[in-house]
């Protein structure tokens, strides 16, 4: 029989189970019952022993490795920051000091904020642009294999190939051949820079670097024109030996323009020897009055025609015969060796930044762009306003990455700026290695570098952990 308990709940009935006095056992705690559930203290001991010392044995080497390579040369290149050039009287901040006075290092110091700003920003945009553009098609992997390339190659590989791109002279340098060839298709390129007269030819130096007949010409006299101080290298190539032009009808003016030098001596001043080679392509101006009335350009041989309006008038030879040809742009000069080589670093990390965001774009959900273009979206837009705000994330870590590696470039700038340029060219870790290992060598004011660079790392690498926290969060 079942008696009630005062909270009306119903005891089971005991049970002997046969020991003596009629002891009765308590029924199994039900889950819910009010009373505290059991906690289990886990076992601090595993099959091998104390599990924080085995640990702390695997950590050891890592930590000894990390102690020697990260911790002691900081800690110590801190310390000999305070020291002057020779190790042995303390500097204080004298040596911080100099890394905002010295013009040399402000140098590097403004160097360096334009690489993080450009560099990293540059590659970003350009890999993204890769990506999405070589996404639907069909040469796709292909593209992205060539652009990916560079990075097979080291630092100091891509120096020595873009310090030979960069070369002044065109025929050795491409970007500067690219530019001549542009330049020369859209304006006229000069042949005789050093051309000039000699005291017996019928010409004179006249206004503006140009020359001009001694006497006014005349209808039925052919006109000499001669020159010397043509390098042989800058004769055209197809120039045929000069000869005295026919007798023109009408009142026109014949001539010709020839280098009257002839090879090995012998030739005679103000006559076309068989050897001499007419001066193609100079053009010969009819001026009267101070205004040019008529004008020819001379032919293979050298000989030209005016019509009837230059009798009478001066020949000239413009000083547009005689400038120096164009040779391209100066790319390491003081102005553009800095565009120059982080030209060259964009074209080493841009395959860098399309691989992980290509990787990226191939995560992103497309039900969702499909249905911005069903809603009406264009392409633009669909990029703008979903592609680059849910590409967020990878676009932070390869901007980051980028700008740590920005701040350490040294390869680059040492191979590829020239002696000359290099002080304009200079960056903290050039100045660094400069100070450091150079012939006037500092270590006092290259350990404050060293302790600056860690300085300026420090903030990109706590927004990185930062953003990596949070992504682990989500």
């Amino acid at each position: 029989m079942t008696t009630a308990t005062a909270g009306g709940a119903d005891e089971a009935p005991s049970a002997d189970n046969g020991s003596r006095g009629g002891t009765s056992v308590p029924a199994p705690r039900k889950p819910g019952d009010g009373q505290p559930p059991v906690r289990r203290v886990p076992s601090r001991k595993s099959v091998t022993g104390t599990r924080r010392v085995i640990a702390a044995l695997f950590l050891l080497p890592a930590l000894v490795l990390l102690g020697a390579l990260v911790v002691y040369p900081i800690v110590y290149s801190v310390y000999r920051s305070f020291f002057d050039q020779a190790g042995t009287g303390f500097a204080g901040l004298d040596n911080y000091k100099a890394l905002f006075t010295d013009d040399t290092i402000l140098t590097a110091v403004k160097n360096n904020a334009i690489w993080v700003v450009l560099a990293p920003t540059v590659s970003t945009v350009l890999g993204l642009i890769f990506a999405v553009l070589t996404e639907r098609i069909r040469w796709g992997t292909a593209f992205k294999l060539i652009v990916f390339m560079p990075m097979a190659i080291s630092m100091l590989a891509a120096g020595i190939i873009f310090r030979l791109v960069y070369d002044q002279a065109p025929e050795r340098g491409i970007a500067n051949a690219v530019a001549v060839g542009v330049h020369d298709t859209f304006a006229e390129s000069t042949g005789f820079p050093k051309a000039h007269p000699l005291p017996v030819h019928p010409l004179k130096a006249a206004d503006g670097g140009s020359f001009v007949t001694k006497t006014p010409v005349r209808a039925g006299e052919p006109v000499q024109l001669p020159l010397v101080g043509v390098a042989p290298a800058k004769m055209p190539g197809d120039a045929k030996p000069a000869r005295t032009p026919a007798k023109a009808d009408g009142g026109k003016i014949t001539g010709t323009a020839w280098l009257d030098f002839t090879k090995g001596g012998g030739g005679k001043p103000n006559v076309i020897d068989p050897q001499e080679l007419g001066l193609k392509g100079i053009k010969v101006e009819a001026v009267k009055g101070g205004e040019v009335v008529a004008s020819a350009t001379a032919g293979t041989d050298g000989t030209f025609t005016l019509p009837a309006a230059a009798d009478g008038a001066e020949l000239r030879l413009p000083a547009s015969n005689f400038r120096e040809p164009y040779n391209g742009v100066d790319w390491l000069g003081p102005s553009l060796v800095t565009p120059g080589i982080i030209g060259s670093y964009v074209w080493m990390w841009a395959g860098f930044a399309m691989v992980l965001i290509a990787a990226g774009l191939a995560g992103l959900p497309r039900e969702l762009l499909e249905a911005a273009r069903v809603d009406g979206a264009n392409e633009w837009q669909v990029f703008r306003r979903i592609t680059v705000p849910m590409l967020a994330p990878v676009l932070a870590v390869v901007l980051v990455t980028l700008m740590i590696n920005v701040l350490k470039v040294f390869d680059l700038v040492f191979i590829i700026a020239p002696g000359s340029s290099q002080d304009d060219a200079n960056v903290l870790a050039l100045q660094l290695y400069r100070s450091s290992f150079g012939t006037d060598a500092d270590l006092g004011i290259g350990s404050a570098i060293a302790v600056l660079l860690l300085l300026l790392v420090v903030p990109v690498m706590l927004f990185n952990i930062r953003r990596i926290r949070k992504e682990g969060r989500r």
